[in-house]
């Protein structure tokens, strides 16, 4: 395996466990939850997930051969309250990781070196890759966040829950 192949491989693979902690996140709230704003200048989960879409339809949609911030686009309408149920958001949430994953699947090893554009300005596929994996990691650790902050002592844990560390520990040394 060459270096471009396994760097497809590991952002398949991060975008995935990315989408997977978001998806445990989700699953885990109720229909106002979605919608709840820890302050006045916050954002809500819903509103996360439209940016969030939004920017991956943009981005990743026709990723080698268009500039990634599309004319059809509206940013600034993705900070509005748009979406109105949790259906409304998980679809978009889905809709957004279809592109993504659809996208990064069908690049080949070749394509990894190859430059495409955001905003008019020139990047690597590699950067531009590595790029999104960072805006998507940010916003997904602020729905866990949000949802944590939430569910409060129902919340369950993504991870190693708190104080059981030894125990994860002492069952992952049994595994080997």
């Amino acid at each position: 395996m060459n270096i471009e192949e396994a760097f497809l491989q590991s952002a398949i693979k991060k975008f995935k466990a990315q989408k997977l902690i978001g998806d445990k996140t989700l699953t885990q709230l109720d229909e106002k939850d979605f919608f709840f704003k820890p302050s006045a200048e916050s954002n809500s989960i819903a509103i996360i997930v439209q940016h969030m879409s939004g920017n991956m339809l943009s981005r990743w949609t026709d990723f080698l051969t268009e500039d990634g911030e599309k004319p059809w686009r509206e940013r600034d309408v993705e900070f509005e309250n748009t979406l109105s149920t949790k259906e409304d958001v998980l679809n978009a949430w889905n809709k957004g990781w279809a592109c993504v994953l659809g996208a990064l699947e069908n690049l080949k090893p070749e394509d990894v070196m190859k430059t495409i554009t955001i905003r008019s300005e020139p990047h690597l596929v590699i950067d531009a890759v590595i790029r999104q994996i960072d805006h998507y990691g940010g916003h997904t650790a602020q729905i866990v966040y949000i949802g944590k902050l939430i569910k409060n002592e129902t919340w369950q844990s993504l991870s190693i829950p708190k104080n059981k560390s030894k125990a994860f520990n002492e069952a992952m040394n049994h595994k080997i």
